[in-house]
C-alpha cells in the first residue's frame, strides 16, 4: 500500500497546489471582505470546495499515475503472456472472484529488484494489481498468493476511496489554514507587498501543512494494512499470509546492511515506526495474524 499511497500523496499536493496557484493567480478569493479580512465561514466552504477536488482528481488519476511512474506492463489476458504472466492473472482474478468483486482488476507487472507489490485505482471496478519482478524471483508460490490476496483485499475493502474522503477532509483544514498563515503574515509588510507575500506564503503553507497532514494519512494507513493482513488470510489462508509476512521479514534481513536497497523496501517499514511510517512493524503484523 506505500507505493499507491505515495503516488496518491504526491499527485494530491500538486493537483491543490495547482489549483491554488491558479486561484490566487485569477485573484479568486471569495473568503476575502471589502476590508481585506477574512469570512471564515466563506473561507472553509471554499477550503473544502478545493480540498475535496484535489483528492477526488487525485483518485481519478491514481490508476493512469501509477501505470506511468512505475512503467507497468499491463497483462492482457486474451493475448499471448508467459507461464508466469498467466499464473500471475489467473492468481490475481481467482482471488478477485474470491473476494466478490464484480470485475476484475487490471493486472501488472513492472521491472524493479525491489520485493513489492500495491493495488491503486478510483474504484473497485477500475483497479490495479502490481507486483515487481523482484517480487516474483524472490517469493515461492505460496508468499506469492498472500501478497496478491493482500492487494486484492485493499481493492474489496474500499481503501483508495475511503482514503480519498480522509484526504479531502486534511486537505480542506489544509487550505484553510495556509490562507488563514498567509494572511496574517502578510500583515506584517508593506501594503504594496501584502497580495505578493500572501502568494507566496499560501504556496509555502500550504506544502508544509500538507506534509504535517500526511501524518493522518499514514496512521490510517498502518490501520488498513492489518484489516488488509486479515483479508489476505480469509482469501488465501492465514497460513499463507503468515508466510508471505514472514518471506518479507527474511527479505528485509538478507538486505540490512544494505542501507540503499533497505530505503527503497516500500512493502513494509523498518524496525520502529515513526509517524511517517506507511506499514506497522513486520513482526507486530505477524503477531496479531497469528493471534486472529
Amino acid at each position: 500500500m506505500a507505493k499507491r499511497i505515495f503516488l496518491f500523496l504526491l499527485s494530491n499536493i500538486l493537483v491543490i497546489t495547482t489549483i491554488g496557484i491558479v486561484l490566487s493567480l485569477l485573484n479568486i478569493s471569495p473568503y476575502q471582505t471589502a476590508g481585506g479580512g477574512l469570512d471564515l465561514v466563506s473561507l472553509l466552504i471554499f477550503s473544502a470546495v478545493v480540498g475535496f477536488t484535489g483528492s477526488f482528481v487525485s483518485l481519478a488519476m491514481s490508476r493512469w499515475m501509477a501505470k506511468m511512474m512505475m512503467g507497468v506492463k499491463v497483462l492482457n489476458p486474451d493475448s499471448s503472456l508467459s507461464p508466469a504472466e498467466r499464473e500471475l492473472v489467473e492468481r490475481v482474478h481467482r482471488l478477485s472472484r474470491a473476494a466478490g468483486l464484480m470485475k476484475m482488476p487490471q493486472v501488472g507487472i513492472y521491472q524493479s529488484p525491489e520485493v513489492n507489490a500495491f493495488a491503486t485505482g478510483p474504484s473497485k471496478r477500475r483497479s490495479l494489481v502490481a507486483v515487481s519482478t523482484g517480487l516474483l524471483h524472490e517469493m515461492d508460490d505460496d508468499a506469492i498468493e498472500g501478497v496478491v490476496a493482500h492487494e486484492v483485499a485493499h481493492i474489496a475493502n474500499g481503501d483508495m476511496v475511503t482514503m480519498t474522503l480522509l484526504q479531502g477532509i486534511v486537505n480542506t483544514f489544509v487550505v484553510f489554514l495556509a490562507r488563514i498563515a498567509a494572511w496574517l503574515v502578510s500583515r506584517f509588510v508593506r501594503e504594496d507587498l501584502a497580495p505578493i507575500v500572501h502568494f507566496v506564503a499560501v504556496i509555502i503553507f500550504q506544502l508544509v501543512f500538507s506534509i504535517l497532514g500526511s501524518i493522518v494519512v499514514f496512521a490510517f494507513s498502518r490501520y488498513r494494512e492489518y484489516h488488509a493482513d486479515r483479508g489476505g488470510a480469509d482469501l488465501a489462508g492465514k497460513d499463507k499470509m503468515v508466510h508471505a509476512l514472514r518471506s518479507l521479514k527474511q527479505y528485509t534481513q538478507r538486505v540490512r546492511d544494505d542501507q540503499a536497497s533497505l530505503s527503497t523496501l516500500k512493502i513494509n517499514s523498518k524496525k520502529g515506526m515513526s509517524l511517517f511510517s506507511t506499514h506497522p512493524d513486520l513482526d507486530d503484523r505477524i503477531n496479531r495474524l497469528e493471534a486472529k
